[in-house]
């Protein structure tokens, strides 16, 4: 017999807050340490580091099912992750925090989701992961970009200003030269991503046509994407795209990696080329 309609509503309210409360207990000390001691690498910090990645396991769940993603956003228990999120530490504990942490806002993918990603300021620590990151980190990273920008509301966001779009411009640009040396195919086919749906704005069109990366354009790319029949139909879907009509006119080119947008302190990728 089924659970009453109070019954299964109480239910998954527990269960709602069993793991928010999960969350925010290991929030109260795995994240002071990690954040605090990044060079103290004892047990018991690695210990906590595990059980905040446990909790946050747990979130992701909780961020994608349609009833509880309102609330996960309404209560801001994202903003709980972004000092995993600025760790820098190369340790594996720290990646795993930021890998589970990206995670979380990966499942996030309404346009009030995307609202509220962009009004605390995600994408600029995407983007400083997609320059810094380990491979995984980068790859979900650039995940979250482009579902960001596919929502009508992200792209507009990043296309706002010349500012806004050079500085996600150059991060993906440097992330192709990194490449072109460590392939990544599952990491080539979401930075192509990123760039067909750049190029859905007129303005960034117009600025992609000469800021498109020459290796994704001279076959640098073909032992890499050979085994990939998927991944060789976005890249050709994006020189189909970048051969056709200009879109409109091109913001007024500020140069590469043109100051801080986004209100946040993003760095232009790992070269950091002003």
């Amino acid at each position: 017999m089924p659970f009453p309609c109070y019954l299964r509503k109480g239910r998954r309210l527990i269960i709602w807050l069993h793991c928010c409360g999960t969350l925010l207990a290991h929030s109260c000390t795995a994240p002071g340490n990690c954040v605090s001691l990044p060079c103290t690498f004892t047990p018991n910090i690695i210990g906590k580091c595990n059980r905040a990645c446990n909790a946050l396991a747990l979130l992701q769940t909780v961020a994608a099912h349609p009833e509880t993603r309102t609330p996960f956003l309404e209560a801001e228990i994202p903003l709980y992750l972004f000092p995993f999120l600025k760790t820098t530490s190369e340790a594996k504990s720290f990646e795993y925090l930021r890998v589970t942490s990206l995670g979380v806002l990966a499942k996030v993918d309404d346009t009030e989701a995307v609202k509220f990603l962009l009004k605390n300021e995600v994408i600029p620590l995407c983007l400083r992961i997609m320059g810094t990151g380990s491979e995984l980190s980068k790859t979900v990273a650039t995940f979250i970009v482009q579902k960001i920008m596919l929502d009508e509301v992200g792209l507009q966001h990043i296309c706002a200003t010349p500012e806004c779009f050079f500085e996600a411009a150059n991060v993906l640009a440097n992330m192709v030269v990194a490449l072109a040396e460590q392939p990544s195919t599952r990491l080539l086919k979401h930075v192509i991503h990123c760039y067909i749906r750049l190029m859905d704005d007129p303005r960034a069109y117009a600025g992609l046509r000469t800021h498109l990366p020459e290796a994704l354009r001279n076959g640098t790319f073909d032992n890499c994407l050979r085994d990939d029949p998927a991944a060789k139909h976005v890249l050709q879907k994006l020189l189909d795209k970048l051969a056709g009509p200009t879109g409109g006119a091109p913001h007024p080119c500020p140069g590469p990696a043109a100051g801080r947008s986004h209100g946040g302190p993003a760095q232009a990728g790992p070269s950091h080329t002003p």
